[in-house]
This record gives C-alpha cells, sequence and structure tokens, in this order.
C-alpha cells in the first residue's frame, strides 16, 4: 500500500471517527441549543468538509454518495432560501414570505449543516467495519450518558454537571428539557436491540449490548417524560414486530424447527428486557413514574393540575389559525415563535416558540409545501427500512431494523413534543437516516442482475473491510 493510500485511509477514518464526536458534542452541550454550541458544531462540520475537500483535490476526482432521503431535505432548504429573500416597498418596509427573515435564515443555515452532516455519514459511515464501530459507539455512548444522567439526577444540586446553575423546570442529563434526553435515548435504544436481535452480535458481547439497552431504558422512565415512555414501549414492540419479518444471515439453509428455534429467541430476548425494565422502574421508585403516567404533571412539589388543554392543546389549536392563515407556504422555516403572537387566542403574555408537534410545525412553517415534503421524506423512510431489514448479513440487518426504530420512536415523540427542533436529536435522526438508506440501495443492488450486482459490489458499503471478531460472530 503506497502513502496516498495510507494517508487517504487515515482521512477517511478521521472524518468517520470525528462525526461520531459531532454526535456527542451535540448531546453534551445541552442538545446544541445555544448559539455557541451550535456555532462549535458548525465549525466541527466545516473542517470536515475542508478535509474531504483536500482528498478530492489529490485525488483529482471526488466521490460523493447522496442518499434518496437527501432530496426533500434539500428542498425544505430551497424552501427556506426562498422565505428569507426580503424586498423593500416604496416606503421602505421589508416583505417575505417569512414573518421572521432572520430567524429563518438561521434556521436554513442550520438545516444545511444538518444536510452535510447526512452526507458525511451516507459516505463516510458507508463500509461494514465502519457500520460496526458505528453501533459499539452509539451502544457505549448511549450506556455512558445513561449512567451519567442516572448520577445526575440521584445527586441533583442543580447544576448541569454539578458546576453550571440551571433554573430550567426540568432538566435531566446535559438537557434542559426531559422531553429531549428522552428523545436522544429513543434514538439510541434500538441500536444495540436490532443488533441483538440479529443476532449481530455473540458472546459477552451480547451480554453488554444488552445492559446498555435497559439502562438507557430505566434512563428514559427516570426522567418522568410521558412521551419518551410512550415512543420507548412503541420503539420496542415495532423492532420485535419488524425482527420477526426481517431476513437472516443463510436464512434459506435453516429448516422450520430453527426459524421456530429464532423467532422465541427474539421474543424471549424483548421479554427479559421488559421484565429487567420492570424490575428498574420499582428499584428506581415506582411512584413517581406511576403518578407521571396516570396524572397531566411532573411529579413535583404542589404544582397545579395540568389537562392536556391548557399544556398542549391550546398551542395546537392556534398553531392551526396559523396554517389556516399561511396555507400554501407557511410563515417561514423557523418563523414559529415570532409568528405565533400574530395568530394565538391568548393574551399573548406566554412564548412559545414551538408548536410542541414536528408535524404541525412544519406544515405552519412551510405550509402544504412543507408537509409534501415531510411526506416525501417520510415515504423515502419507510421504503429504505422495507429494503434492509433483508439484508442477509446480520451487522446490514441489525443496523437496519435498529435506524428504523429510532425513527419511528422519535417520529412517535415528536406527535407530542419537538425533539427534531433540537440539534443534537435531529443530527442524530438524519445520521441514521443516511445509514439506513446506503443499506437499503445496497440491499437493492444486490438484488438486481448479476452485472448490476458486480457494479454494486463496488459502492463503498460492500467493501468488505477486515472483520473484527464480533463481524465474525454474526455469521
Amino acid at each position: 500500500m503506497n502513502a496516498v493510500s495510507i494517508a487517504k485511509r487515515h482521512l477517511h477514518k478521521i472524518i468517520a471517527t470525528g462525526l461520531m464526536i459531532a454526535v456527542a458534542f451535540t448531546a453534551l452541550a445541552h442538545g446544541a441549543v445555544e448559539p455557541w454550541s451550535l456555532f462549535l458544531f458548525e465549525c466541527i462540520l466545516l473542517a470536515f468538509v475542508a478535509l474531504w475537500a483536500v482528498m478530492a483535490i489529490k485525488e483529482k476526482q471526488l466521490h460523493l454518495e447522496i442518499p434518496d432521503l437527501a432530496w426533500p431535505l434539500g428542498a425544505l432548504a430551497l424552501v427556506g432560501i426562498v422565505q428569507s429573500f426580503a424586498l423593500a416597498d416604496s416606503t421602505g418596509r421589508l416583505m417575505s414570505l417569512s414573518k421572521d427573515v432572520g430567524a429563518t435564515r438561521a434556521a436554513v443555515i442550520a438545516l444545511i449543516f444538518l444536510i452535510i452532516g447526512s452526507l458525511i455519514a451516507a459516505n463516510f459511515w458507508a463500509t461494514r467495519a465502519r457500520l460496526l464501530r458505528l453501533a459499539n459507539f452509539l451502544t457505549l455512548f448511549g450506556l455512558a450518558m445513561a449512567v451519567f444522567a442516572l448520577v445526575q439526577h440521584f445527586a441533583w444540586n442543580g447544576k448541569f454537571y454539578w458546576i453550571r446553575p440551571t433554573e430550567a423546570p426540568s432538566p435531566f442529563g446535559p438537557f434542559a428539557n426531559h422531553n429531549h434526553f428522552a428523545g436522544l435515548m429513543e434514538l439510541l435504544i434500538p441500536i444495540p436491540l436490532g443488533l441483538l436481535l440479529t443476532r449481530a452480535v455473540r458472546g459477552e458481547m451480547r451480554w453488554l449490548y444488552g445492559f446498555a439497552a435497559l439502562m438507557m431504558s430505566l434512563a428514559v422512565l427516570a426522567s418522568l417524560s410521558r412521551g419518551g415512555m410512550v415512543s420507548l414501549a412503541a420503539s420496542v414492540g415495532f423492532i420485535l414486530l419488524l425482527s420477526l419479518r426481517a431476513r437472516r444471515y443463510r436464512d434459506e439453509r435453516r429448516d422450520a424447527r430453527s426459524r421456530l428455534a429464532a423467532v422465541v429467541g427474539r421474543i424471549a430476548i424483548t421479554v427479559t428486557i421488559l421484565i429487567v425494565i420492570a424490575a428498574g422502574v420499582f428499584w428506581i421508585g415506582a411512584d413517581p413514574i406511576i403518578e407521571r403516567v396516570a396524572g397531566d404533571q411532573l411529579a413535583t412539589r404542589g404544582a397545579p393540575a395540568e389537562s392536556f388543554f391548557n399544556s398542549r392543546g391550546w398551542v395546537w389549536r392556534d398553531t392551526l389559525t396559523m396554517i389556516r392563515a399561511n396555507p400554501l407556504t407557511g410563515v417561514g422555516l423557523g418563523a414559529y415563535g415570532t409568528a405565533f403572537s400574530l395568530y394565538t387566542a391568548s393574551d399573548g403574555s406566554l412564548r412559545v416558540p414551538q408548536a410542541h408537534n414536528d408535524f404541525l410545525q412544519i406544515v405552519a412553517d412551510c405550509g402544504i409545501i412543507g408537509g409534501l415534503l415531510a411526506l416525501w421524506f417520510l415515504a423515502l423512510l419507510v421504503r429504505a427500512l422495507a429494503s434492509g431489514i433483508k439484508a442477509r448479513d446480520p451487522l446490514m440487518a441489525g443496523m437496519s431494523l435498529g435506524c428504523g426504530a429510532s425513527a419511528f420512536a422519535i417520529l412517535v415523540h415528536s406527535i407530542f413534543d419537538f425533539n427534531l427542533q433540537v440539534p443534537s436529536n435531529a443530527l442524530l435522526f438524519l445520521l441514521l437516516a443516511a445509514v439506513l438508506a446506503q443499506i437499503a440501495a445496497a440491499v437493492r443492488a444486490q438484488a438486481k442482475t448479476p452485472v448490476l450486482a458486480d457494479r454494486a459490489s463496488r459502492r463503498p458499503l460492500l467493501e468488505d473491510a477486515p472483520a473484527t471478531s464480533l463481524a465474525r460472530g454474526a455469521s
């Protein structure tokens, strides 16, 4: 191997590893919701793009894989750019489709960087060896985050990391909102579960993956996020049902008894996880969780009773008013918080920056056009999942299963909250979606004619880098 090839491989590893670090940074930096953390995240991605450009210049060619899911995201960014154009009328007043041009421009920039992140994931997390490292990283990161959040919860002194004071009403882990911590866990929990259910991990690694999934699940319950609890239950059921349909490696060589044993094994894994979660609930303390699920308020000191209408219902009502007033193009990407005061039936004393429903908000921000782009994205996501779980390789099938269940969980939670408005959670969601899309593209290519399959074998995802013991255990 010459020096150029070695340098190229090192740059690939740096970018792939750096993107994992970016995922960890955005989560640990309180979700990257503050300007300083969002700026640093964007600088990190710019550094990766610069390294990528250096590689392209040295090789005198650019290899770029664009997943299908990137097209509706790019179209959404284009809608935001159009909304942010402002023209002055005869009186000097600025006229634009957006109710807040500055907010729309900031949202477009953030979206563009998220798209860049997904493109990097599609191109640099695309070999089998890197998929394995990614699975290990996400599992261990989720475990570390869950343990930290639980320790901080039981030793809470009113400060993040026991250093930075906060007045947030419901913080958990590094997040100011317990729902957003639960959203991050919902994206991470299905990854180890997916690999366990497809038997992509064996031996002692199964215990580690199972323990990580359990600790993350307990952290979701301890956060007292009702949306998180609902999404956790939904994702566990979803991943179990989907795993029954996933094709196993060399499955066609199995007899009926072996296939039945595999199904029973998957059910046993899921039931065991649910039993241990239940035991963990009683160990942590069941009363707050039961009160949170049964009631409409956080189990905190003397808080007044809270109904659905006075927590979210009135916001959804006023959001629908906003949508009816701006049906085609919306109020502007990221301009919801500014526009809400123009359409609310309340006295306007409360600032409402999000709709607490990501589906309603995309339509409020970008109108029917945004809604159609969201449906396009979801259709491509479902198509990718349907293809990805048919992979014969347990690692690819397990990652497809995990990524699909992660997307399902966060989309269920998005009915009640705004996790996809939080940069760290939106980033991880789009990165996992990009990985799923690339796996699905490889599986579809393999299913075509021998000539096309031979061409597809040159795709990055199908490069079979030297297997580790974990990968060998998949067969």
